[in-house]
């Protein structure tokens, strides 16, 4: 599809556009293998390779591959061995699987207000806190929390981030987690993985997604005097491959991103109203994010730009405090699990100002996706026609 029926769009999300049957040999492998479990082998399995391949890309001992994110949150929260009913602190503004992932493992979420970033803000957490989630959303990478025993970094949106000292997004904390849902950085429709440096939480997280198994390659599971019990999140060898091709192509669409968000800062109108937001060095340039004057003229710019079509997006979707999951305790166990364990009179929100703040920057937020795989000169055309859009609204 040219740009000039794209109308400077991103067409597909950023690794779907890089799909390309000339460039899938592991799938090829995999298809000719004609084994599409991962233990089924007694050879290296492409699930195993993604995961080596992986751990050598971001500069961490452990990988696992699963299902999708949601499974690896919950991998990593299992694998701090909680006591059901215990807290986990949560960003108020991030996707609601988080809150679910904490749910689902008998755990009580704690919603942490945003600071001016959108992240979580570390300075609201109490002394006692033991597990917090944090989201790097929107591509930016956060700040983490000091002190804290278990810090799950969920990495969903901006795989290939890295942290001022130049770390990876993910590798930082006790636990990171990747999405390779269909508009993430990276795709295979579905999946996910979770990294970590501490061994012994990874051999918690390998037994728990497959059944609390000694699972040995090519041989039927065995348990010993130490298993656990455990569900199925074991990754099949095809959706392995596809994410093995993904990852190839992990610098190109980065390097793809920053070269448009270059572009688009010297080219965007300079609206005191209508501000880009900076973005760090170490930030996924996924999107330009605009902080508008008012909500009435973000508005203005979204029908302008969805008009013109020249995808964008909000973010009200990701405050959490006003989720029906969390506002109304919902549960579909008959005594209101895990919430019923909630502790009696202490407050499940941790907010300066009952989350006004948030909802006010969120109310202004305006997103504009980029287009990695454009050639340079498509994204300056690109850039110009989200230019002549924003100075007209």
């Amino acid at each position: 599809m040219t740009l000039h029926h794209r109308q400077g769009q991103r067409f597909l999300p950023y690794g779907a556009n890089y799909l390309d049957w000339q460039d899938m040999p592991e799938l090829r492998e995999v298809i000719e293998h004609q084994v599409l479990f991962r233990y089924q082998t007694e050879q290296e399995s492409m699930a195993s390779r993604l995961e080596r391949l992986v751990s050598e890309r971001l500069g961490v001992a452990r990988t696992l591959a699963v299902h999708n994110c949601t499974e690896a949150l919950r991998l990593a929260l299992i694998s701090t061995r909680p006591s059901v009913g215990d807290l986990v602190h949560i960003p108020a503004v991030t996707f609601v699987a988080v809150a679910g992932a904490v749910l689902s493992c008998g755990l009580i979420p704690v919603l942490v207000d945003a600071d001016e970033s959108l992240s979580l803000d570390p300075t609201l957490l109490p002394a006692d806190a033991r597990r917090v989630i944090v989201a790097h959303m929107e591509g930016s990478v956060a700040a983490l929390p000091q002190g804290v025993p278990y810090v799950i970094e969920d990495c969903a949106q901006t795989l290939g981030g890295r942290f001022p000292d130049g770390r990876e997004v993910g590798t930082a904390g006790y636990a990171g987690v990747y999405s390779f849902h269909h508009n993430k950085v990276l795709t295979s429709g579905e999946g996910g993985l979770v990294v970590s440096n501490d061994e012994q939480a990874w051999a918690r997280m390998r037994c728990y997604h497959d059944h609390g198994s000694a699972r040995v390659p090519g041989r039927y599971p065995t348990w010993d005097q130490d298993a656990h019990y455990g569900e199925n999140f074991v990754t099949s060898e095809e959706v392995a491959a596809i994410q093995c091709q993904q990852f190839r192509h992990l610098d190109e669409v980065l390097a793809g991103l920053e070269r448009m968000y270059g572009l688009a800062l010297e080219a965007l109108p300079n609206r005191t109203d209508l501000q880009a937001l900076p973005r760090t060095r170490g930030d996924v340039k996924v999107s330009l994010r605009f902080r508008c004057e008012s909500r009435e003229l973000r508005d203005a710019a979204v029908a302008a730009l969805t008009a013109e079509g020249i995808a964008n997006w909000t973010l009200g979707k990701y405050l959490l405090p006003e989720h029906p999951v969390l506002t109304g305790r919902r549960s579909l166990y008959a005594d209101g699990f895990p919430w019923s364990l909630a502790p009696e009179g202490q407050a499940l929100a941790l907010s300066r100002d009952g989350f006004a703040r948030t909802r006010d920057l969120l109310e202004r937020t305006l997103c504009i996706p980029l287009s990695p795989e454009l050639p340079q000169e498509q994204q300056a055309v690109a850039v110009k026609a989200i230019r002549r859009v924003l100075e007209a609204v």
